[in-house]
């Protein structure tokens, strides 16, 4: 799919869920409300995270005495 597509494609999507959730119901779209900020906040802490390394091999054999 070429890039032109693409961007009609999203364009089309975001209207999909525009329209769907216009018909949502007003709790409904508080219980989407709260998953995204549950989501959200998720992502920042796992963003916000350094990366445990795993330590590296000793290339270095012991010498012998």
């Amino acid at each position: 799919m070429c890039l032109l597509n693409w961007g009609n494609f999203i364009r089309r999507l975001i209207h999909r869920v525009r329209q769907d959730l216009n018909d949502l119901t007003d709790d409904e779209r508080e219980q989407i409300s709260e998953a995204i900020s549950i989501v959200r906040k998720t992502r920042q802490v796992m963003l916000g995270m350094p990366r445990v390394r795993q330590p590296l091999a000793d290339l270095r054999p012991e010498r012998p005495a």
